[in-house]
Parts: C-alpha cells; structure tokens; sequence
C-alpha cells in the first residue's frame, strides 16, 4: 500500500513539474512577444496542419502589420463587437461572464461567451478550441500573463493579427485584402462592421453571411463611436 502512495505522490509531483514548465514556458514567451511580432500561434499551426491534409503545398495567409497600419474603424467595430469593457477590465470581465452564464441557462445550450479580448487571445496564441476545464484554467492563467506583461495597446495590436479572418486567413491585413482587396489601414466602418462580427465563425460567414449577422454589423457600426480603443 506504501508503495503506491509512493507511486502517487511521485506521478502528482511529476505533473506539477510539467505544469510549472509549461507556464515558465508560456511566460518566456508572453515576454517575447512583447516587443517582437508574432509569427505563428496553434491556431495557426492546427489550420495550417488540416488544410494540408487537403493540399500538401497550402499555406497560411498571413501578414503582421503594426497597430498604427490598422485602422482606427477595426479597432472600435472588434472591440464593439467582442469586448465592449475592454478598456477598463485586467482581462476578465465578470458582468460579461455573469450575463453569458444566464443566458445559456435560459437557452439550455451554449449561446453566449463572456471571453475577453485578453482570453481569446491566450487561447488563439498557446492553446486549442477544444473546451475543457483544464483548457479554461490555462487560458485564465495566460491571459492573467498577457494583462500584467502587456498594455492594452499591443494586446490590441497581436490580438488584431493573429486571429481568423476566413479559411487560412489570418490578421487584419490579410482579411481585409481577401475581403475587400484592400489594406487595413483603408477599411471603411461599414467594412470594419463586417470583419468584426465574422470573428465567432470567420471560415463559417466567410461562405455565406446571413440576415441576422448582417443586422448585427449594422448595430456594430452604430456602436463603433462609442468604443474606446488605445492610440
């Protein structure tokens, strides 16, 4: 019996170790990604693996441009359409939280999120889409990194490059010149609008827009004036 509480106790320690690493090893690299561009996240790495499933030769699209290359229109549509309080949260926002949980009671299944702009974007660059609890501590524990390591200016600025904007698509830049052919810094609000509300299913409305998400750009154009960004 000893021997197996030995044995537990020794694979509990094991795990922490490997937890501990882990978070060392994100941490190094919240502190790169600081001053440095991003050049690959696992959501591009798991894009990238199923298109080549498809296509051995596919590749990603995808272009870093730095925050004063993106218009000011797609910053405030983003932050009107995913994060509202992004200004003034430390990367959760709690009422938001709150607010989705009740509404998913009220609906019997998952309709609403209460991520931040901070946890989407600890989950785009180190973890998958896969739900768990486990997966929820880690983003919550990076994301924690990310508020403490970063201003709310260069969270913007990675998160604005690195998320999905269509099948392979990846970053303002890249969105807006498959979309519109055009570069970030030119969008319009009306284009801003759209971009912004393709984020929960970028490769889903990038084949077809429906009505209800068409009314839903419109109210975020509305609300874009409103939205505080950082200069």
């Amino acid at each position: 019996m000893k021997s197996i509480f030995r044995t537990l106790k020794r694979l509990v320690l094991l795990m922490l170790a490997v937890l501990l690493a882990y978070q060392f090893w994100v941490f190094g690299w919240v502190l790169w990604w600081k001053w440095n561009p991003v050049s690959e996240t696992s959501f591009m790495e798991i894009r990238l693996d199923e298109l080549q499933e498809k296509n051995p030769q596919a590749k990603l699209q995808y272009q870093w441009v730095p925050y004063e290359k993106i218009s000011v229109n797609l910053k405030r549509a983003v932050v009107a359409a995913e994060d509202d309080k992004f200004m003034e949260h430390n990367g959760f926002d709690w009422a938001g939280i709150e607010y989705a949980l009740k509404k998913n009671q009220r609906k019997g299944k998952k309709v609403a999120g209460g991520s931040t702009i901070t946890q989407q974007l600890a989950k785009k660059l180190f973890l998958s889409p896969s739900r768990s609890h486990i997966r929820k501590l880690e983003e919550a524990l990076t994301a924690l990194m990310i508020e403490a390591l970063r201003d709310k200016r260069r969270i913007l600025e990675v998160y604005l490059n690195v998320v999905e904007w269509g099948s392979g698509v990846f970053g303002a830049e890249a969105g807006a010149r498959r979309h519109f052919g055009q570069s970030a810094v030119s969008l319009s609000a009306s284009q801003a609008a759209r971009m912004a509300v393709m984020l929960p299913s970028p490769r889903r409305f990038e084949k077809r827009f429906p009505a209800y998400v068409t009314e839903h750009a419109q109210s975020v154009q509305q609300r874009m004036s409103y939205s505080s960004v950082p200069r």
